[in-house]
């Protein structure tokens, strides 16, 4: 049987079924509860090996265009690298990088992945190279009581709410992601609904983990405050550190160091991410797709 190329499916419900099925296998993902509840947009394109109905090999592009001091990198994520176990070894990723490189190669400034380490050699082949990311953490001295409450991502009450305030948001990172907003909402919708926090008098929204004392933050977004310090003096007392999922304003109110993760490695290419080690940022922690 010959094989096809096909991208933009996703309202194709055979073929996005078998991508969800294929995405589970591999990676124990679905992506239909995202699909069925919109927040499935054209930023995020699986480009596939189809046999038949069946979806056999894939790697998806997911559109991240970052914004640093006011200027637009038009950036690409590459991610869902999957293919079929009994269709493995005959170069079909190979063929979906190229296909890809050859559509989207003329407008994307940059492409960037996160490599398990059984493909470290695989990509390098189709002009990547490795890449480091820095990571920012701040101390925090006796700020009283907590003023965040928690929001369970339960419904679209609550969603629409935590989109709201997105496309309100004054609280900006040094390399923040633009206009896709449904990446975001694939991580609150799925992984992270006990993770969001709100505080009302401030119309500001946190998407972070609590660990004995510390707070991994992810992201924030607000109405009404733009400073990191405005956000962290309503933390609470239990708050003795800070670790960001994103690069800030003012890196030099708080501690630099590279970052590193077990089984992750980051690959770049494309004038559009020479900026992330010169200027010693970080791809936020919440558009890894």
């Amino acid at each position: 049987m010959m094989y096809r190329f096909m991208n933009n499916y996703r309202n194709n419900d055979c073929l996005r079924n078998s991508f969800n099925e294929l995405a589970q296998k591999t990676f124990g993902i679905d992506f239909e509860d995202w699909y069925q509840n919109g927040f499935w947009s054209d930023h995020y394109n699986p480009y596939s090996v189809v046999e038949g109905d069946r979806v056999i090999a894939n790697v998806s592009v997911n559109r991240t265009d970052m914004v640093y001091e006011g200027t637009v990198r038009h950036l690409l994520q590459l991610g869902t690298v999957m293919t079929e176990e009994s269709y493995r070894n005959q170069g079909l990723c190979r063929k979906l990088m190229e296909w890809i490189e050859a559509d989207c190669g003329g407008w994307a400034e940059g492409t960037y992945l996160f490599a398990n380490d059984s493909v470290l050699d695989f990509y390098p082949k189709f002009g990547f190279r490795k890449a480091k990311e820095y990571l920012c953490t701040k101390k925090l001295s006796n700020t009283g009581e907590c003023r965040f409450e928690k929001v369970p991502m339960e419904g679209f009450e609550q969603w629409k709410a935590l989109e709201s305030v997105m496309e309100r948001n004054v609280f900006h990172g040094r390399f923040d992601m633009l206009g896709n907003g449904g990446l975001i909402m694939f991580y609150v919708t799925k992984y992270m609904g006990e993770s969001v926090y709100y505080h009302k008098g401030t119309d500001t929204f946190i998407i972070g983990d609590w660990m004995e004392g510390e707070m991994l933050i992810h992201q924030i977004f607000s109405g009404t405050l733009s400073d990191f310090g405005a956000v962290a003096e309503l933390l609470g007392e239990n708050v003795h550190k800070v670790t960001l999922g994103f690069s800030p304003l003012e890196t030099e109110r708080f501690e630099m160091e590279e970052l590193r993760e077990e089984d992750c490695t980051l690959f770049v290419k494309g004038t559009g991410m020479e900026v992330l080690e010169r200027e010693k940022l970080r791809i936020p922690s919440l558009t890894h797709a």
